[in-house]
């Protein structure tokens, strides 16, 4: 039992946002530095050659001879109503992993200590992650290297106080039931500071979202679960004060959601990965991929890293064959931001619908004119300049996928578009009632959560009002 974090932590999150410094220069110096000290090497190899790896005789999964770490399986999914069908790899990984950030006051504002880390499937290799970004597998040492740093607060009887402790889902058409563990832990102690760490104030992280490929997904959802209805009153206007009337409540949104469930969730079958070859996908010695040239690889990689736990490893890797894009449609009811978001359906979630972005998808995947290209896909992408209000390219996970980049667009809707109706599936709720879903585990997608951070950093920075412009 962890003492309970002390009053007002809102408010000191809000200090920790508003703290002023020319962090994100003085970031990006530090991450450009710890990238030419460290020695990294990745290098596609073919699949024979993956240290540790190979596909079982009796199903054709690709699997590690320990049995731990993750596996690469195949899946066949099928529609509520039977009128779509398909087979696929996708990742199977039971461990729930630790991403840890630990926090202290320093000069009295609230500080994160964060990591540069290197990750083979990361663009640049080093981006900014977690302070523990770490399976079972890895900080109980299945693979004979080093512990994981600073893990001890984050497991058993730490000494520290809990200030967000939730499990959250990955991404629902890559992982199957992927869940790690979000967690924030403060601390008063002094903590020796390893050269790869740091101290970031809020506004340092948050800056930094402006920036491509520097703060890695795992950063982003852990900070996305903290209390970040930040205090004063235009944030409060913003993102919808007690006394405003949204045009659902909490009751109205958890039960769209339960329908949602009821009516649009999948049949998900595992299968044998050498059965995916029955939906269009093969296998060569170095990739798995679909005959259309379309979703994604898994490739193998041979890497070296001196900052690493281990100095030398291999592992197979999912590699979208195109950039992602997730949009929040956003616009002012009353002066308060409100956001459409989708019950996005996945055969990965848990749940089989969570609360997903307004787009979700890689539009190369369904060019225009084709069937099931998503809904509101052609006005994001039309959104004229004055009402993109973010923009972005962000990084999904390293450690499983490689160079997967996502373009993160909120815009602001026409006011002159009517509110209601919106396609099935489809939602209008306040910035604060998003921020609300994300407390409870597998709500709230991992799209989404990103999302909410760029509009919560937006309502800040702005001092509630977010401006115009690509940031």
């Amino acid at each position: 039992t962890h003492t309970p974090h002390r009053p007002g932590l809102a408010a000191r999150l809000a200090a920790s946002a508003a703290a002023p410094s020319d962090g994100a220069r003085n970031a990006l110096r530090w991450l450009r530095e710890r990238r030419r000290k460290g020695s990294f090497r990745v290098a596609p190899v073919p699949f024979a050659r993956l240290d540790g790896w190979s596909f079982r005789p009796q199903d054709g999964d690709l699997v590690h001879r320990s049995g731990r770490f993750f596996s690469v399986e195949g899946v066949e999914v099928t529609s509520r109503d039977g009128t779509s069908r398909w087979r696929q790899p996708i990742i199977r990984q039971d461990d729930v992993a630790v991403l840890g950030i630990l926090a202290r006051e320093i000069d009295g504002v609230l500080h994160f200590l964060m990591q540069a880390k290197m990750e083979p499937g990361n663009i640049g290799l080093v981006q900014l992650s977690p302070t523990v970004q770490s399976t079972p597998s890895n900080y109980s040492r299945a693979h004979r290297g080093k512990t994981s740093r600073y893990v001890e607060y984050f497991i058993d009887d730490h000494p520290g106080r809990t200030l967000v402790d939730i499990l959250q889902s990955e991404q629902g058409s890559w992982f199957l039931g992927k869940r790690n563990r979000n967690v924030v832990v403060e601390v008063d102690e002094p903590v020796d500071v390893h050269e790869d760490y740091r101290w970031f104030t809020l506004a340092e992280i948050l800056g930094l979202l402006r920036h491509p490929d520097i703060v890695n997904m795992d950063t982003r959802t852990v900070l996305s679960c903290l209390p970040l209805a930040l205090d004063g009153p235009a944030s409060a206007e913003s993102l919808g004060s007690p006394g405003h009337q949204p045009p659902h409540d909490a009751a109205e949104i958890h039960r769209w959601l339960r329908e949602q469930r009821d009516r649009r969730s999948l049949s998900v079958e595992r299968i044998p990965l050498a059965a995916t070859a029955g939906g269009g996908w093969f296998r060569d010695e170095s990739q798995i991929a679909h005959l259309s040239g379309r979703w994604f690889r898994i490739i193998g990689v041979d890497v070296a890293a001196d900052s690493r736990e281990v100095g030398a490893w291999s592992q197979p890797l999912l590699a979208p064959c195109g950039a992602g894009l997730v949009a929040l449609v956003t616009r002012r009811v009353g002066g308060t931001v409100h956001l459409l978001v989708k019950a996005d359906v996945r055969p990965g979630y848990r749940t089989g619908v969570e609360v997903g972005p307004t787009v979700q998808c890689t539009p190369s995947n369904f060019p225009p004119g084709t069937p099931g290209r998503p809904d509101f896909l052609d006005a994001v992408l039309a959104t004229p300049p004055e009402r993109v209000l973010h923009d972005s390219r962000q990084s999904e996970e390293g450690g499983r996928f490689h160079h997967a980049t996502t373009r993160h667009l909120i815009v602001e809707q026409d006011p002159s578009t009517p509110l209601d109706p919106q396609p099935p599936g489809y939602l209008w709720i306040t910035a604060r009632q998003l921020a609300d879903l994300v407390t409870t585990s597998c709500q709230v997608n991992i799209e989404a959560r990103s999302l909410l951070l760029t509009v919560l950093a937006m309502i800040h920075a702005g001092q509630g009002r977010p401006s115009g412009g690509a940031a």
